[in-house]
This record gives C-alpha cells, structure tokens and sequence, in this order.
C-alpha cells in the first residue's frame, strides 16, 4: 500500500494551513449502489484502503451508482489481473479516474511534523501529556524552532486543549513546579482535573502535577483503609490525601509549596471532604515530627501514631528518611504499654538508574 502523505514544506516554521492541500488521483470502479457489495468482495484485494478515507465514494456525476476506489499503485485496467479484467467486462462496470481533495484539517499532528522538520528527524515531537485543558510538551532544544508551529498543531487536532505549554527546565527541587512556555492558546493555567473520584483544581505554573501517576495515587490509596492514619508528607494539591480521606482514613497532609498548600486547601472544599484531613504548610522535616506530636496530643495516655507515610518525592524523599529516627523515642513507654501498638508503614519513592535497584537504594538510605 502506498501511504498517502501531505506536502512537504521543509522548513517552514509559521504554520500556513492552505499549504497543506493535496489532490489526491486514484483509479475507481463505477456500480450501481445494489453491488457495491459484490465489487468490494471481487476486488478485495486492490480496494484503497487508506487510513481514514473509506473505500466507496458518491459519484459526482449518477446518483444511481458509486464509485469504489482502488489501490493507487494501479494506473489502467491493464494493470488488474486478466480474470478482473473480464469480471468488469461481464458485469458492464466502468474504471474511471476520481480525485480526493485533502486540506490541512485530514492531516494527523505527527504528518504535518515531518513534512516541515528535517527528513532525518527522530523522535517527532507529537506526543503531550495532558493535564486539564492544558497540553504539556516537553521539547528538545533542537525542535525549539519550531515550537509555536507545534504548539498551534497540537491545538488544532486536539478539541479539548485550548493551552499547549513547553517546559523550560528541570523541576524545582524545593516547590516541585516546572517553568513554563505558553507555545499557542489561551493564557490559562488553572487547570481542572478529575482523578480518583475526586475533582482537583490548580494553577499548573506553580504547583507540581503528574498525570501519568494516577495509577499509582490509585495503587496506594487502595492500600488504605477507613479509619487507618495517614500522613501525606510531600502531599502537593491532594492526589493521595483526598481519595483517601474521601475513603475514610484520617489524613495529615503537607507541603512546603505556599500554592500547592492553598489549592489543597481549596480543593478539600471543592470534594465536600468537611472531615478526616488536616492540611499543613510545613518543611518536611518539621512536619513529620509535628503530625507524630498533634496525633498523639488526641489521646494522651493511649499510643497512637500513623499507620502509613506517604513520601512521593522521588528526587529528594529518601533523603528525609533520617527525620523518622528516634521519632519516637519519648513515647516508648506508651508503646511498650499497648498491646496493639505497631510501628507505621513508609511509602518512599525515589528514583535509581542502577541494574541493582534494591541494593542501590538500600546504601542511599543508610
């Protein structure tokens, strides 16, 4: 099959979408709408077949009959087999020539990406992470050139984007929030997003979220369980917090970004959460110790501590592990004096590059 493609305009860096027309010329065999069906089956193997375009046309010029287009690698009747060359006699169908008019809107993003970047482009930049209404890329500096052509691609094709962002550096390591471009769109960044059966509202320039972890806030929440503690140490604008809280368990949640604090605050209002979360704006560090003192502060001559650590903080988290030594050191006794007394769980994430990842993360956490 030969694929269509769209025009190439190596080069062009503003997009021009009248520039993207194409007539497309292709060899058609003329029926009548009753056998369409027996033509389709008869020519099975020589039918179009071009992603997105059907195999069957109106005829401009009848009504009464259809046009069913065949493969473009064929030209004339001559190049049909003898055998379909007499099918067509027999049956009195006639070949004619049909053209396809394409524009700009046929085309896929990734199409009109290699039309106008280098032949010998890698990696075409078509993919995005979606967060809202907010398209977020994350471009190689070789493709900046054309980045607001892209940006205006990835708008077109997308209805439900009306913002294309580019980050431009790495993430903030103390408010986990990356810096970013507005490549076409709207000037909006407070994005709306459902996950978890809970609905979450933030400005996405200034906080830190990650779609692509939904199945893990999922993964973890269902480990908790109404009633159980938690405390969310780096818990940004809620994806771990609220779902658990709106399950039942009873959650402190932190985080030293001021927006993040203040959105997490708005959204536990916006889920009608009106119970069993405490939200915090603290280092994390100080927090750690300040949840372990207020929860144990609600029942002064009973244990009691959190049944699970939420630190999802992969570059920095493990490097917190130290503030849980001697945690607990001066409510020994009331631990010592409780039969059910048990020491929490700590989910920390980290990242590691070595082949050996459990040894590699057990040294960098001793």
């Amino acid at each position: 099959m030969n694929a269509i493609a769209p025009p190439l305009h190596r080069g062009m860096k503003e997009l021009e979408r009248s520039a993207f027309k194409k007539v497309i010329k292709t060899l058609a065999i003329k029926v009548p709408t009753k056998q369409v069906g027996l033509a389709k089956k008869s020519f099975q193997d020589d039918l179009f077949n071009q992603p997105r375009l059907r195999n069957v046309e109106p005829d401009p010029s009848s009504k009464e009959t259809k046009l069913v287009l065949l493969n473009l690698g064929l030209q004339n009747a001559e190049d049909l087999s003898k055998e379909k060359q007499e099918f067509l006699q027999q049956h009195k169908w006639e070949l004619v020539q049909h053209e396809l008019e394409l524009n700009y809107d046929f085309w896929t993003a990734e199409q009109i990406f290699h039309s106008v970047m280098p032949e010998d482009s890698t990696d075409i930049p078509s993919s995005f992470t979606q967060v809202g209404h907010i398209a977020h890329m994350n471009l190689r500096e070789n493709y900046y050139p054309w980045k607001h052509l892209i940006g205006e691609v990835i708008l077109d094709k997308n209805k439900n984007i009306t913002t294309v962002v580019n980050k431009t550096n790495s993430i903030d390591t103390t408010f986990r929030f990356f810096k970013m471009e507005i490549l076409a769109g709207k000037d909006d960044m407070i994005a709306e997003v459902k996950e978890s059966g809970c609905k979450f509202k933030f400005d996405f320039s200034k906080v830190y979220w990650n779609s692509r972890l939904h199945t893990e806030h999922d993964r973890l929440v269902q480990l908790f369980k109404p009633n159980e503690y938690v405390c969310d140490v780096f818990a940004g604008v809620g994806p771990f917090a609220l779902p658990a809280a709106k399950k039942g368990s009873i959650v402190y949640a932190n985080d030293l970004n001021p927006s993040s604090y203040q959105y997490m605050k708005e959204n536990i209002k916006y889920n009608k959460i009106n119970s069993g979360i405490f939200p915090y704006n603290m280092d994390g560090r100080a927090f750690i110790k300040q949840a372990v003192k207020d929860l144990q502060a609600t029942s002064t001559d009973e244990w009691k501590t959190f049944d699970h650590f939420v630190m999802n903080l992969p570059a920095t988290a493990i490097d917190f592990l130290d503030a849980f030594r001697g945690l607990y050191h001066d409510q020994k006794d009331l631990f010592n004096a409780s039969a059910r007394a048990k020491l929490p769980m700590i989910h920390c994430h980290c990242f590691t590059k070595s082949s050996d990842a459990m040894q590699d993360i057990s040294e960098a956490s001793s």
